[in-house]
């Protein structure tokens, strides 16, 4: 039977990071079948994590089949926790309600500073979400500037069509 993960869960293991695309730099760790049991789904779960004392990220847990989790762990954080393919990590998330939106602070501020936060908020949580976690999954700091005017382009847009479809004053 399959739920919906409960918000606010909270899970740790220890994993050791392993390579999942030859040539390239993408490492995940598996999470183990008693926690992916406890969550109830085979689905993607959206977490907050920490590898050993990183900064938090927001990730989704990915389903591979099976009903088994793996949770990727990006180059960004990698380097903070001077972790690689084969060292032993522990983890640590916690599970998140996907109709909470958590924006970073500097997407918010560029929000603010164009006048766009309430277009932004607006959108449906679940494409809110999918922005940020595009932003945050940026390895370099120019991508992630780049990805955040994408965003604040997207919520002028949004307004716009708010804008277009509001009833004329008579």
């Amino acid at each position: 039977m399959t739920h919906t993960p409960v918000a606010g869960q909270k899970f740790s293991f220890r994993a050791t990071l392993e390579n999942w695309a030859e040539g390239m730099d993408y490492c995940a760790v598996p999470v183990p079948a008693e926690i992916t049991e406890a969550l109830g789904t085979k689905g993607p779960v959206l977490v907050m994590a920490r590898v050993n004392d990183s900064e938090p990220f927001q990730v989704s847990l990915f389903p591979i089949g099976g009903g088994q989790h793996y949770i990727r762990i990006k180059a960004k954080v990698r380097q903070e926790t001077r972790t690689g393919t084969g060292d032993s990590i522990q983890v640590r998330f916690t599970v998140l309600d996907r109709s909470e939106v958590m924006i970073p602070d500097d997407l918010m501020s560029a929000l603010q500073s164009e006048g766009v936060a309430e277009a932004f908020a607006s959108l449906p949580p679940g494409k809110q979400n999918f922005i940020i976690r595009r932003i945050d999954e940026a390895a370099k700091p120019e991508t992630r500037q780049r990805r955040i005017q994408e965003s604040v382009a997207a919520a002028h847009e949004r307004r716009e069509a708010l804008i277009a479809k509001r009833p004329l004053a008579r």
